[in-house]
């Protein structure tokens, strides 16, 4: 594909976001990355995985443009971008919902319409400490639930995440991977990074392409059977209190639900051997229904090397 098809809207195809020949270094200083070499098409969900300080961040400012690259092309952005920096700007006096309600008014929703939008995603990210608190008081993961908000209040095109699930809860992860699903269902494209190995599916998200940086080179990942799979997770949980009502899971004396591969039961204590991909549906309901969680290991811990899906 050629930089010139970039940004081409033609029926189903909508737009494709292009790089080409990407390279960027501060000043003299070494290349952070080089030769990039990308397409980002609507309705695709794109990861990038590598280690701390391999250019990820780099990449993603680019790609939403708010750094130039030093050599290369990027062409077809598209007029409505949302970003979820590594590192949201914590020193803010604003409310989550005053932010949000100007920031959404920026970005031209009327002052309802604003107002409606961002009590709806506060509600969706169930954000802990009050949606008046000022910005600065935010924990870490409440202050990036108010950074996801904000860069969904206008349908994004394109949603560019830096590590998004950095310090959110099990809840959030979960609602996350629904919005970030609803934009690609809506023809908007997504690019998210992560700084661990797994790029094919992360946190319940199947993801239509990936990438690793290493080195300042982007490279395309062909998943191979035993990437595709998740391992095996044991996840332990107990009763509280003793009179708790059984969960809802079938009769049989044994809680199997979708993702629970095997159970077993010792009084209140129940193992769940969950296929990794489920682990945080599993998790949320279990905690939705009282149950406390004792522990969570993957099941290669134990040496058993098993693997979902055999």
């Amino acid at each position: 594909m050629t930089a010139a098809t970039c940004g081409v809207r033609a029926g189903s195809l909508g737009f494709v976001l292009c790089l080409r020949g990407v390279s960027k270094r501060y000043g003299r200083g070494p290349w952070v990355l080089s030769g990039v070499d990308l397409d980002v098409a609507a309705g695709q969900i794109v990861a990038v995985a590598g280690d701390n300080g391999s250019g990820k961040s780099t990449l993603l400012r680019m790609l939403v443009g708010l750094s130039r690259p030093t050599t290369g092309e990027i062409a077809g952005r598209p007029a409505v971008v949302g970003y979820v920096p590594e590192r949201f700007p914590p020193d803010e006096r604003l409310s989550a919902r005053s932010y949000l309600r100007h920031l959404g008014r920026v970005r031209g929703l009327h002052r309802a319409g604003a107002a409606a939008r961002a009590d709806e995603l506060l509600d969706r990210l169930s954000l802990a400490g009050g949606v008046d608190t000022p910005l600065r008081l935010l924990s870490k993961g409440n202050a990036q639930k108010v950074a996801l908000a904000q860069a969904m209040l206008v349908p994004p095109e394109l949603l560019v995440l830096d590590e998004p699930w950095s310090g959110l809860d099990v809840a959030a992860h979960g609602e996350l991977a629904r919005m970030i699903e609803e934009v690609a269902a809506a023809g908007g494209a997504i690019m998210f990074t992560d700084h661990g190995g797994a790029i094919n599916t992360f946190n319940g998200v199947a993801v239509s392409a990936g990438y690793r940086i290493a080195g300042g080179r982007l490279t395309g990942v062909v998943p191979s059977s035993a990437e595709i799979v998740v391992a095996d997770v044991a996840v332990v949980l107990l009763e509280s209190p003793p009179d708790l009502d059984e969960p809802d899971w079938p009769a049989g004396g044994l809680p199997f639900a979708d993702g629970v591969l095997a159970a077993t039961a010792d009084d209140r204590r129940v193992t769940l051997r969950v296929a990794g991909g489920s682990v945080d549906q599993i998790l949320l309901d279990a905690l939705n229904k009282g149950w406390s969680v004792v522990g969570v290991r993957r099941e290669d811990d134990r040496g058993d090397g098993r693997r979902a899906g055999r």
